[in-house]
C-alpha cells in the first residue's frame, strides 16, 4: 500500500491538526458525524484501530470492542481503542448506501458493505500524518471467507488474515410453507446453486419450481458458499437478496424459494438477541436483533445445522465440509513472527484479548460462533 500517495491532503490545517492531536471527537457537524457503530457522538482518534467489513461478524465484534475498550484506562497513542463499523449503517435498509468518517481528520468514504469491500478498503486505506508517523484510517477488515486469489499477498504491502473463530453455513427455506425436503446432500445443492436442478421435485419435494436466492456481492457467506458449490459464474436462475443473514427479505416468503444462512448469525438472533425494535435485556447478546424473519435452517444429509438444545449452538456433526474459518484481516507489517503490528497483535494475536480473554472467549460463543484452537494464526 502505498500510504504517502493516499495521504490526505487537508490534514496539514491548524484546525484539523489540533482535533487530531486532541484525540477522539466527541462532536462533529452533521454533515461529518460518525453513524452509530462507535458510540453515539464519538469519532475515533487518528491513532485508534477502526475496521469494516463483514456483516456476519459485525455484531460480535462490536461487542468485542465495547468490552476492549472499557479495559482501556489510558486513552493515547501507546493505548488505543479499536472498533468497527457496521456493514450497514444501524437503522438503515439493506440495500442503502451510506458514508462513514472513518477517525478524526479521515475523508468521508462509502461504508464497505461484505468482507470483499472490508478488504478493499484496508488495501486502498487513506493514511493521513500525525507528528511525522503515517496513521491509516482504516486498520482492520471483518471477513467471513478465506484468502481469495484476488486478495492482496500476504507481504510487503499486503495484508494477513487473522483467524478468530469458526462458523458452518447452509440453506434455508419459508419455516411454515415450503415446497422443499427435510434434507439436502452437496450433491443435489450443487444442482441447484448451479441451476442445474430447477425443480423441488428432482430432489424430493414438492413439484415446484425452485427460485434461488444469493447474498449481496462482496459477501463474505456469499464467495464461501460459491467455493462449497464450484460456482464461478452465478447462473440465470440465481437472484440477489439484499443482505445476508437476513430472513425477513419479502421474496422468502414463497414457498419455492431458497436461501444460504451462517449457522452462528442464525442462532445469535434466535436464541440470543431481542426483537428488533426491542431493548435488549441483560441476559441478551447487546448488539442485533433477531432477523431471522420467515426462515428456517435445513439439514444437509440427514445432519441437522444445530444441537437439539433448548438453546442451542452449532451441531459439532454437521458435515465437515460445510464449516469456515472466520477473519479479521490486518496490515501485514514486517520485523514480527506473525506478521501484525503490536497493537494488532495485542487484539487478535494468539496472546490477545480476542483469544485469551474467558469474556471474549464467551462473547464469541453467545453470539453463535465455535471458539477455535486457530484464533490468533495468521495466513
Amino acid at each position: 500500500m502505498n500510504k504517502v500517495r493516499r495521504l490526505l491532503a487537508g490534514a496539514g490545517s491548524l484546525a484539523a491538526a489540533a482535533a487530531l492531536i486532541a484525540g477522539t471527537v466527541t462532536t462533529a457537524s452533521a454533515a461529518s458525524a460518525a453513524p452509530n457503530d462507535p458510540p453515539k457522538g464519538v469519532t475515533p482518534a487518528y491513532y485508534d484501530l477502526v475496521g469494516v467489513g463483514s456483516n456476519t461478524t459485525q455484531y460480535v465484534m462490536d461487542q468485542i470492542t465495547t468490552l476492549f475498550n472499557g479495559t482501556v484506562k489510558v486513552h493515547n497513542p501507546s493505548h488505543p481503542k479499536f472498533y468497527t463499523f457496521d456493514a450497514v449503517k444501524p437503522g438503515t435498509s439493506a440495500n442503502s448506501v451510506t458514508n462513514i468518517v472513518p477517525k478524526a481528520g479521515c475523508k468521508t468514504m462509502v461504508r464497505p458493505n461484505g468482507s470483499s469491500a472490508g478488504i478493499t478498503a484496508l488495501d486502498t486505506s487513506q493514511v493521513i500524518k500525525v507528528n511525522g508517523k503515517f496513521y491509516p484510517c482504516v486498520n482492520f477488515a471483518r471477513s467471513s471467507r478465506a484468502r481469495k486469489s484476488s486478495d492482496p499477498k500476504a507481504g510487503k504491502g499486503g495484508v494477513e488474515f487473522v483467524a478468530f473463530a469458526r462458523d458452518a453455513i447452509t440453506w434455508a427455506v419459508n419455516a411454515k410453507t415450503n415446497d422443499a425436503p427435510k434434507s439436502l446432500n452437496l450433491a443435489q445443492l450443487k444442482g441447484i446453486f448451479t441451476c442445474k436442478i430447477t425443480n423441488w421435485k428432482s430432489v424430493g419435494g414438492k413439484n415446484a419450481a425452485i427460485k434461488v436466492y444469493l447474498p449481496q456481492p462482496g459477501s463474505g457467506t456469499l464467495a464461501t458458499w460459491e467455493t462449497f458449490m464450484g460456482i464461478t459464474t452465478p447462473g440465470s436462475c440465481i437472484s440477489q437478496a439484499p443482505e445476508e443473514n437476513e430472513g425477513t427479505y419479502p421474496g422468502f416468503k414463497a414457498a419455492n424459494a431458497i436461501a444460504i444462512y451462517s449457522i452462528g448469525a442464525y442462532v445469535s438472533q434466535k436464541y440470543h438477541s431481542a426483537a428488533c425494535g426491542k431493548t435488549p435485556t441483560k441476559t441478551q447478546n447487546q448488539f442485533g436483533c433477531n432477523t431471522t424473519g420467515v426462515l428456517a435452517l435445513k439439514a444437509i444429509s440427514g445432519q441437522n445445522p444445530m444441537t437439539t438444545a433448548k438453546v442451542p449452538v452449532i451441531n459439532p456433526h454437521f458435515p465437515s465440509n460445510f464449516f469456515r474459518v472466520i477473519y479479521n484481516v490486518v496490515q501485514w507489517a514486517p520485523n514480527t513472527s506473525n506478521h501484525m503490528t503490536s497493537a494488532m497483535n495485542a487484539i487478535f494475536g494468539r496472546t490477545g484479548y480476542l483469544c485469551k480473554s474467558k469474556t471474549a472467549q464467551q462473547q464469541i460463543r453467545n453470539y453463535g460462533f465455535i471458539v477455535s484452537s486457530l484464533c490468533g494464526s495468521t495466513s
